[in-house]
């Protein structure tokens, strides 16, 4: 079906409704680079008016899949007739009014997540400004627990990211518990590991089960090791709480990743057998980013922002913990600027909590991007103000294993003392039993707790 719009006397034509979707979407590089991009405003104003008129029904179709592809079936498999029936009527316009309106409540939007596909999501987003996806996330709560409780309304979970370049047990320890006594980490304390074999895993992993049982911290830990390291500690009796795996959206993609549905499926079983989590316990963690099948030459023709909209849906197939954009991370070919950067995060987190998701972000740039920590207070404060459920701090905003910069462990701060936004309650009580405050005075007891801990030998 070929789309067409006039402005300005000039017709446009749009060939098929995933060109139309690449057309419309807010300018960045990624989508430039693979020749998809509109050729200017004007032609991404007439794909945009285009957009809002086509029906939410149409997206049902066979219009965007990829033949053979497991997430495209995956989609087909998730959708559910009965909670797209509220908006099954609706235009892509209509829908976003719909979102907007105040007489539409929390439980109706969350009542309609499993009957949203995706490219729905993506595209309801590409017509609406910062100010309407921030306005929408926030009305939207997803929940998710383990020892923690994450995503309730009002509150803003961390990530406590101790990496080191070398993954030193000792430099390991001294981050995460630098990151506890600034507040951060209840929503997980997670280590990118330098390395991804298996005798390192077990290693980090069983720092971090150290730190926490030793210290009682109600929170859970994440070695992020590909997911088959993963099946092999536990395998091996690691004490793993969380299986992550990084994700996109197609088959082709993932398999760059060297995952399979499959794979992830058996990680699940796996986890959830060792029995450490309290029953009903949400146990896996994904990270996407947009851009991520572009580079990979994965995306079959579709924009990048709608490709990591398709992500959600494999991550949601697991019922998560945890799910975040690492958004400025790939770098400034897929997301050149600040500007660009800002609009993907408030994009990729209103998309995740549309489906259903427990969003986070990394709020992150990498060295050479046309990016600064100014961008990245402007992208909290909004994501913040969007209830986003956690987002991931590391020691002042440098992370030295990864080479990229994020939030500082006081940037977290920041947020819970100007904009009231304590921590998961139980690692609220934990701080409030332990004295723990969020700023510097709470820095002379480092020494002191790093010396109680015992760690497992190198």
């Amino acid at each position: 079906m070929t789309y067409r719009a006039d402005i300005q006397g000039t017709r446009y034509s749009f060939a098929s409704l995933k060109t139309l979707l690449a057309r419309a979407s807010p300018e960045r590089s990624g989508d430039a680079l693979a020749g998809l991009a509109a050729e200017g405003p004007v032609e991404r104003i007439a794909a945009q008016r285009c957009l809002a008129d086509v029906a939410l029904s149409d997206f049902l179709g066979d219009v965007l899949e990829v033949d053979g592809d497991p997430v495209s079936e995956l989609i087909a498999d998730q959708h559910d007739p009965a909670a797209f029936a509220p908006v099954s009527a609706l235009t892509v316009g209509g829908f976003r009014d719909w979102l907007l309106d105040p007489a539409t409540d929390a439980t109706e939007i969350s009542g309609v997540a499993r009957g949203i596909t995706p490219e729905m999501a993506a595209a309801v987003s590409k017509i609406m400004r910062a100010q309407d996806l921030i306005a929408v996330a926030a009305r939207i709560e997803v929940v998710t627990r383990y020892r923690s409780t994450i995503g309730l309304r009002g509150r803003l979970s961390t990530r406590n990211q101790p990496n080191h370049p070398t993954d030193d047990s000792r430099g390991i320890a001294l981050s995460a518990l630098d990151g506890l006594l600034h507040g951060a980490g209840d929503a997980v304390i997670g280590v990118n590991p330098a390395t991804d074999t298996l005798p390192d895993y077990i290693r980090i992993c069983e720092v971090l089960e150290a730190i926490r049982t030793q210290l009682a911290v109600p929170t859970q830990h994440c070695v992020l090791g590909h997911v088959t390291t993963a099946l092999a500690a536990m395998e091996a009796g690691a004490p793993v709480d969380l299986v992550f795996q990084s994700v996109a959206g197609s088959g082709k993609a993932n398999a760059g990743f060297g995952v399979t549905l499959a794979m992830l499926d058996e990680a699940h079983d796996a986890v959830r057998a060792l029995g450490r989590a309290p029953q009903g316990a949400n146990l896996m963690y994904f990270e996407t980013g947009q851009g991520a099948a572009l580079s990979a030459e994965a995306h079959h023709g579709m924009d990048q922002q709608t490709m990591e909209a398709r992500a959600y849906a494999v991550a949601r197939r697991y019922d998560p913990l945890l799910v975040n954009t690492v958004v400025g991370f790939i770098g400034p070919e897929y997301l050149a600027d600040g500007k660009q950067i800002i609009r993907a995060g408030l994009e990729d987190h209103f998309c995740g909590k549309l489906l259903g998701l427990p969003m986070g972000v990394d709020i992150c740039y990498t060295n050479h991007s046309w990016a600064d920590q100014e961008d990245m207070d402007i992208l909290l404060t909004a994501l913040a103000a969007a209830g986003v459920n956690f987002v991931i701090t590391v020691p002042g905003a440098d992370d030295i294993m990864l080479n990229y910069q994020s939030l500082s462990f006081h940037d977290a701060g920041f947020i819970r003392d100007t904009l009231g936004r304590p921590p998961a309650p139980e690692f609220a009580a934990w701080m409030e039993a332990n004295g723990i405050g969020t700023g510097e005075a709470a820095l002379p007891a480092l020494g002191e707790a790093l010396g109680r801990l015992r760690l497992p030998a190198a």
